[in-house]
């Protein structure tokens, strides 16, 4: 895979991964564009395991304190925020990691582009209506086990190419009343065993493969990932009280309208 198309497909991997504008509906439009060839499962490791380290990094204070509390309620301590938490993040995997397993048969049939744009668009829309709607009264410390399956939930729709992982966790999080930034965290740490998981799979896909492998491609594509991810995260949360999801939601319809106009036949 050429050099330059690997670091640009890693710096879109690695933006849009944790902001809600489906990274799936980027991925499948630029390589066609630009009449790129696929990047290959390697590739897909490597980017994955950037952007799950650069979640890890960002977190890496409140997830000792998670871990910390977490291990404490398995020998009988008490039941922390830090602790419930915790708890909240590997409940609310559960879902998605049976329904991966039901879905996985028809993955390839799931990457129409035209499924693809109306998700974009249709889930944006519901981003926006959640957000409007919203009336937050808790923080991701104070939500309850109803709360987390309910996200967790939702979040199997992510398995839709064009929801956007994010964007779903962070649509329902808001309309069960919790504030944007606390949404978004809870959505951020969610990822963690999602991408660990996905990651894990395709690794071990990828070593049931032989083949040269091009480590120069593999590892620039983890290092722009994780640094554009990082980059992602520390924005996203720092503007989203000011900005809402307003700009993230047209910038879905773009995004689909440009699918659609691509990829429609004649």
């Amino acid at each position: 895979m050429d050099l330059l198309h690997s670091v640009w497909l890693a710096l879109v991997q690695g933006l849009t991964e944790f902001l809600p504008i489906s990274s799936s509906g980027h991925l499948i439009l630029l390589p066609r564009l630009f009449g790129w060839a696929d990047q290959g499962l390697a590739f897909d490791v490597a980017v994955h395991l950037g952007t799950l380290c650069a979640v890890v990094w960002y977190f890496h204070v409140e997830l000792k304190r998670m871990a910390r509390a977490w291990l404490l309620t398995l020998s009988g301590g008490e039941l922390s925020a830090e602790g419930r938490l915790a708890w909240g993040v590997l409940l609310g995997t559960i879902p998605v990691g049976v329904a991966g397993l039901v879905v996985a048969a028809y993955a390839s049939d799931l990457r129409d582009p035209i499924i693809i744009a109306g998700a974009t668009a249709g889930f944006g829309l519901l981003l926006l209506l959640a957000d409007f709607a919203s009336k937050p009264v808790r923080d991701e410390y104070g939500i309850g086990f109803r709360a987390v399956m309910l996200i967790g939930l939702a979040q199997v729709l992510a398995l839709i190419p064009g929801t956007s992982r994010s964007g779903i966790t962070i649509t329902a999080g808001l309309a069960l009343g919790m504030n944007r930034e606390a949404a978004a965290r809870f959505s951020f740490l969610l990822s963690i065993p999602v991408i660990t998981i996905a990651a894990g799979l395709e690794l071990w896909t990828l070593l049931g493969q032989a083949g040269a492998v091009d480590w120069v491609g593999l590892a620039s594509g983890f290092v722009v990932a994780f640094f554009s991810a990082y980059l992602s995260i520390r924005w996203f949360l720092l503007l989203l009280e000011r900005i809402g999801m307003l700009p993230f939601v047209i910038y879905r319809l773009l995004l689909a309208g440009v699918i659609f106009a691509v990829f429609l036949p004649d």
